[in-house]
């Protein structure tokens, strides 16, 4: 039954599930893909806020490595072995043949092909896993089968042991590990196009130049995978790999210079800011949000939530789109949009769009009485991370459905309870409260993912093994009839 049009004729009326379905079929609620898919997102979403759909645990698989998880797919034993969770019940896609430990997989990537554009190959169109391996061979793996699509040796001369991506520019970075470092030596990765030079010792600042400028500038050649060197081979293959073509021998121009505490630089925001917390003790425990254009900082741009806990509090840019920043403790999440000065009295301004608080009882007596008459007070205040009291533990975004998922632990007598909060992106109200059935033990490791309609905890256990459980979202019997 469709809802009934708003009496503003200017306002668009609201529409049910049941009018949407009925609107898809018929080919009239989507002109292009990405549209038709927001529109199935959306249903979603109001399906898995519904009072009626719970998430049941529905597999559970143990292992003696680390388990990974990504875009649908639950990888164990290094990559080797694969499973998809898209189906109602996860089933397994593939399993590699056992290999050497010389030819063990150091690092993967799941890489998904562009939606704007055809690519010349068939296979290339679909899912694939980038794996590096321990000799040094850059692999392209069928994501849905393991079968080897294409093989690149990178070096003899450098070892390789991480990939991670460049996401702004669509693509990825190999990463070696230098065996001598002096004063001068630096680590290096690259990030949204900027070479970031990490100091050794903290005495260095943190340097960032451009690669563009590098590439020009210091470039001794351009090569392309398969052309052929003279003397040397070719490029991608054994024994010659990828040379070095780029010989910088003297700085370049730099383009951000700035000293920092322990936890490093993080670049991001609406307009662009950074992150950061000054090398000096007086500011342990701060968090500096400072315009990247001329290193000012913003109003109310340093956030200390004064957290009496264990645990440091952890902030970051939000994921999405919105440009805002995501700072959380224990005890409370606050969301912060930066301002600009069309919308306030300053350059840049830190406001909180809004606060996520736990469950707190604080309403134990200052004093106590105690069998003898006589009054104790009280010496010490509840900790934020008490583990009598709730505290967050994760906050992640599901960017499909626009939802915040907190992790908040709870303990009943001696073991951790934990809960998936759903709140709203946009308002941070809760939505919905979600009981994970295996305890959370916080000496153990933990991560938990959601995925549409699917939540995979993954944790390590007592006896050095790991184990994922996985949640499917389903309808009360009562609800479906």
């Amino acid at each position: 039954m469709c809802a009934l049009p708003s009496a503003c004729a200017c306002t668009r009326p609201s529409r049910n599930s049941c009018s949407l379905l009925s609107s898809r079929s018929s080919g009239s609620c989507a002109n292009d893909t990405g549209r038709l898919l927001g529109t199935n997102l959306k249903i979603l979403r109001n399906i898995i806020l519904q009072d009626g759909a719970e998430f049941t645990k529905v597999w559970s698989k143990t292992s003696k490595s680390l388990i990974s998880y990504e875009s649908g797919r639950i990888y164990f034993d290094n990559y080797r072995c694969c499973y998809s969770s898209l189906l109602p019940e996860p089933k397994q896609l593939y399993e590699l043949p056992k290999a050497p430990k010389t030819e063990k997989i150091e690092d993967a990537l799941l890489c998904q092909c562009p939606l704007d554009r055809v690519l010349p190959n068939a296979s290339d169109q679909k899912s694939c896993l980038l794996v590096l391996t321990a000799q040094n061979w850059l692999c392209r793996l069928s994501a849905d089968t393991g079968e080897t699509l294409e093989r690149v040796y990178l070096s003899s001369h450098f070892k390789f042991r991480s990939l991670d991506w460049d996401s702004s520019q669509e693509t990825f970075y190999v990463k070696s590990v230098q065996s001598k470092q002096t004063t001068l030596e630096r680590q290096a990765g690259v990030d949204n196009s900027i070479l970031m030079r990490v100091a050794v010792f903290q005495v260095f600042p943190l340097e960032l130049v451009g690669m563009l400028e590098i590439n020009k500038k210091f470039r001794k050649e351009e090569l392309a995978l398969g052309q052929r060197c003279e003397l040397k081979g070719i490029v991608g293959e054994a024994p010659y790999g990828i040379p070095v073509n780029i010989h910088i021998h003297e700085c370049p121009p730099v383009l951000f210079e700035m000293s920092y505490f322990e936890n490093g630089v993080q670049i991001g925001g609406h307009p662009w800011h950074y992150i950061y917390t000054p090398n000096h003790k007086r500011h342990r425990g701060t968090h500096h949000i400072c315009s990247i254009t001329d290193g000012a900082l913003a109003k109310n741009g340093v956030q200390d939530m004064k957290c009496d806990s264990l645990e440091a509090d952890w902030i970051f840019f939000h994921p999405g789109d919105s440009g805002r920043v995501v700072h959380a403790g224990p005890s409370t999440i606050n969301v912060l949009r930066i301002m600009a000065e069309s919308e306030c009295d300053y350059k840049y301004e830190i406001v909180t769009d809004f606060s996520i608080t736990a469950a707190r009882d604080n309403r134990a007596p200052q004093v106590i009485v105690t069998s003898s008459g006589r009054a104790v007070k009280r010496r010490f205040q509840l900790l934020d991370d008490d583990p009598a009291q709730e505290t967050f533990r994760m906050v992640k975004y599901e960017d499909e459905l626009d939802l915040l998922a907190v992790v908040a632990i709870t303990h009943t007598e001696d073991e951790g309870q934990a809960h998936l909060q759903l709140h709203d992106n946009k308002t941070g109200v809760l939505l919905k409260r979600v009981p994970l059935k295996e305890p959370w033990d916080v000496t153990y490791s933990h991560e938990v993912y959601f995925d549409r309609d699917t939540i995979i905890h993954t944790v390590q256990e007592k006896n050095n093994s790991f184990c994922c459980h996985v949640y499917k979202m389903k309808r009360r019997a009562s609800d479906e009839t």
